[in-house]
């Protein structure tokens, strides 16, 4: 009978090239494309919208899909931490309009200071109830943020007379100059994804999302905090809401009370598209920008083509996209789990 020396290496089967780590090729290529799908798929569509479509590759035109995009690019920023620990965030959208109102209202009657404190005071509060009743009373994600969105979205319209007050922002006030030009709104998105994206891969509460993500019971026998996390996570998410609405609201010069209906759909779709995956545990704040980046491509791409058709056509666009991004991340996932 033959013996096995636990000190000789084992040797994979034949024809099977395994790394270091244990990943086989395959695993490593499908890993790839999973993570950086999004990210390819916009220098596809982008170069060819440049090749194809008169007027993309006006720089006029790029300013605009920028700065258009800048603040609501901000609730799949928050949206990306959520969706790495397994839950999601339909409050994002409301919590923007929210947070719109209350610094538009701030800046009229108490100064800038006012203007930026009060939405993010409220949107920390908000955050802080939704992750305890997801964390502590284990409620699930998706009733308790549905629940915040009504919430939210019936406040704004108390504290505006039903939607019928639009607080306008004093000229000449300094709150105005979080929003003003056109670089301003686009660099302010970039240093707060380069934030998160230093939050998310260079310390340990990013970490920590995705070993939650991937799995909570391990995470919990690691001795990670389980509970605190998932609550900083939907504090953040809901901060990241209201900041990017108060900013907004500096750039409009006002509180719009009908704005943010459907952002929260937009922002999941965005972080999707990026190849986080929506049961959590895998995805990147780069690739989320990189979905952020290609739903706007394709939306004004169909605004100059297909014009006439309004926004169902981008609505059909992005839902048969998105459609195509989780077939082929589930694919993808069912072929890295293969022996």
């Amino acid at each position: 009978m033959s013996t096995l020396n636990p000190t000789s290496p084992v040797t994979p089967d034949a024809g099977v090239n395994v790394d270091v780590t244990g990943e086989t090729r395959l695993e490593r290529v499908t890993g790839i494309a999973q993570q950086q799908g999004g990210l390819v798929s916009l220098v596809i569509v982008f170069v060819a919208a440049c090749l194809f479509s008169d007027g993309f590759a006006d720089w006029g035109n790029f300013q605009s899909i920028l700065v258009g995009n800048a603040y609501t690019s901000l609730l799949a920023l928050g949206m990306t931490f959520v969706i790495l620990t397994g839950g999601i965030d339909l409050s994002v959208g409301s919590m923007f309009a929210l947070g719109g109102v209350l610094a538009a209202w701030g800046a009229g009657h108490g100064g800038i200071l006012v203007a930026i404190l009060l939405p993010l005071i409220v949107a920390v509060l908000f955050g802080l109830v939704q992750g305890t009743l997801i964390a502590k009373a284990r409620l699930a994600p998706f009733i308790v943020t549905l629940a915040g969105m009504l919430f939210a979205r019936g406040l704004l319209q108390a504290i505006s007379a039903e939607g019928t007050d639009t607080y306008l922002v004093p000229k000449g006030s300094p709150f105005l100059w979080l929003g003003d030009g056109t670089w301003r709104p686009i660099l302010t998105a970039v240093i707060l994804f380069v934030l998160g994206g230093i939050l998310l891969m260079r310390t340990r509460f990013g970490q920590a999302l995705f070993a939650i993500g991937g799995s909570e019971n391990a995470a919990l026998l690691m001795g990670l905090p389980v509970a605190r996390t998932k609550v900083l996570v939907y504090v953040l998410s809901a901060t990241i809401a209201g900041a990017a609405g108060m900013l907004n609201a500096s750039r409009l010069q006002s509180g719009v009370t009908n704005i943010g209906v459907g952002y929260e759909l937009t922002a999941i779709a965005a972080v999707i598209i990026g190849g986080t995956l929506l049961t959590g545990g895998a995805g990147s704040i780069v690739g989320t920008a990189a979905g952020v980046l290609l739903l706007a491509v394709i939306q004004n791409l169909i605004g100059v083509h297909l014009s006439q058709y309004g926004s169902s056509a981008s609505d059909l666009a992005n839902g048969l996209f998105l459609a195509v991004v989780v077939l082929i991340q589930t694919t993808l996932t069912r072929v890295r789990r293969l022996p």
